[in-house]
C-alpha cells in the first residue's frame, strides 16, 4: 500500500506510480556514482572511488563534482544514440526559396497578361469609329483621341465614368401633325420631359420649373438661351390627343414643343430613356393616373445625353448645371 500525505492512493494512481518506477533508468552521473560506491565496498583502490565523507569540511569527490549529464539531449541513457525526435522545424530555407520563386513567377505572369489584355483592348478602342464601352447596356460608347500622353477617352462633362447609355433614335408628331425625330433638334440643346396632360400636380410643377429655367437663361445668359429648346413628350397617347395637348400647352412656357404618337412609338422612346411608367387603377368613370419617372433630360447639340435633373433640384440648380454643360471646353 502506498501512502502519500496521510491518505491512501487510489489503485489507479498506484499503478501509474509503479509503472513509472519500473521504467526508470538512472542517468550516467547516477550510474557512475553507483559504480564508485560498489568499487569502494569491494576494496578496489581508486582515487576517484573514495567513500563519501559526510563531515562538514569534507570535499566532494571529483567523480561527482565533474560528472556530466545527458539530460535534455534526447539520449538520457548516455549511449550516444541518435535522438528519437528531429531538431528541424516544418519550415526550411529551401522551402522558403521555392515559395519566393513561385510568388515572383505569379507576379510576372500577371503583369504580362495585364499588358496583353490592355493592348488588345486599346486595339479595339482606337480602331472603332463608334467608340467603345465596357458595358454598352449601361454606359454609352466613348470615342478615344490620341494625346501626347497616349490614347485617352474624349473628355466630356461626365468625367472618367462616361455617359450613361440613355436615349437613342425616336420619331413622334408635333401639335401640327408633322413628323419629328431626334435629328430634328441637331444643333440645339434640349430639355426633355415625359408626362401627361391630366397629371394633377407633379407634371405641371416640373413644366413650370422648366419655364423658369428658360426665363433665367434668357435674362442671365441670352446667348445660351437662343440655343436651348424645351420638349414635352406625352406618355398617355390614348387620352392626349393633339387637341388636348394644344389646350394643355396654353398653360405653360411658349417655347415648349409638345410631342405625341402611337402607343408603340411612345413606349419605344420611353424604354430608350429608361422611363418608368405604369397605369394606375381606373375609377368608376374611367379616369386614371399614370405613375412615371420624374426626370428632365439635357441633350447637347449632337443629341447625346449631357445631364439629368431630378424633381428635388430648384430652377437655379438646373440653370447652374445647364450653363456648366453648355460652356464646357475639353482639354483634349
Amino acid at each position: 500500500m502506498i501512502i502519500t500525505t496521510g491518505r491512501l492512493c487510489s489503485v489507479r494512481n498506484a499503478g501509474v506510480i509503479a509503472r513509472h518506477y519500473a521504467n526508470y533508468r538512472p542517468s550516467s552521473a547516477g550510474k557512475h556514482f553507483r559504480d564508485s560506491i560498489r568499487a569502494n565496498s569491494n576494496g578496489s583502490p581508486s582515487s576517484a572511488s573514495s567513500p563519501p565523507n559526510t563531515d562538514a569540511g569534507a570535499t566532494v569527490p571529483a567523480s561527482i563534482k565533474y560528472a556530466k549529464t545527458t539530460a535534455g539531449t534526447g539520449d538520457p541513457e548516455g549511449l550516444g544514440a541518435s535522438p528519437a525526435f528531429s531538431t528541424r522545424g516544418p519550415v526550411t530555407w529551401p522551402a522558403l526559396g521555392l515559395v519566393a520563386i513561385a510568388a515572383a513567377s505569379a507576379v510576372a505572369y500577371y503583369k504580362i497578361e495585364r499588358e496583353r489584355r490592355l493592348e488588345n483592348a486599346m486595339g479595339k478602342i482606337v480602331s472603332s469609329e463608334s467608340g467603345w464601352s465596357p458595358n454598352p447596356e449601361l454606359l454609352a460608347r466613348r470615342k478615344y483621341v490620341k494625346t501626347e500622353w497616349g490614347w485617352f477617352p474624349k473628355e466630356d462633362a461626365f468625367g472618367g465614368a462616361g455617359k450613361p447609355a440613355i436615349g437613342g433614335p425616336w420619331s413622334l408628331v408635333d401639335l401640327d401633325g408633322n413628323l419629328v425625330t431626334d435629328q430634328s433638334f441637331v444643333g440645339k440643346w434640349t430639355l426633355l420631359y415625359f408626362g401627361f396632360a391630366r397629371c394633377p400636380d407633379i407634371c405641371p410643377s416640373e413644366m413650370v420649373k422648366v419655364g423658369k429655367v428658360m426665363d433665367m437663361l434668357k435674362k442671365e445668359h441670352p446667348d445660351l438661351h437662343k440655343n436651348m429648346q424645351p420638349i414635352f413628350v406625352s406618355i398617355d397617347p390614348a387620352r392626349d390627343s393633339l387637341k388636348a395637348l394644344r389646350d394643355y400647352a396654353n398653360d405653360f412656357h411658349p417655347s415648349f414643343v409638345f410631342l405625341t404618337g402611337a402607343p408603340q412609338q411612345v413606349q419605344a422612346m420611353a424604354k430608350k430613356y429608361r422611363v418608368y411608367m405604369s397605369k394606375a387603377d381606373e375609377t368608376d368613370d374611367g379616369d386614371y393616373l399614370v405613375d412615371h419617372s420624374i426626370v428632365i433630360y439635357l441633350h447637347d447639340e449632337t443629341g447625346d445625353i449631357a445631364d439629368c435633373f431630378t424633381q428635388s433640384m430648384r430652377p437655379s440648380d438646373v440653370v447652374e448645371k445647364v450653363v456648366e454643360r453648355m460652356t464646357f471646353v475639353p482639354k483634349y
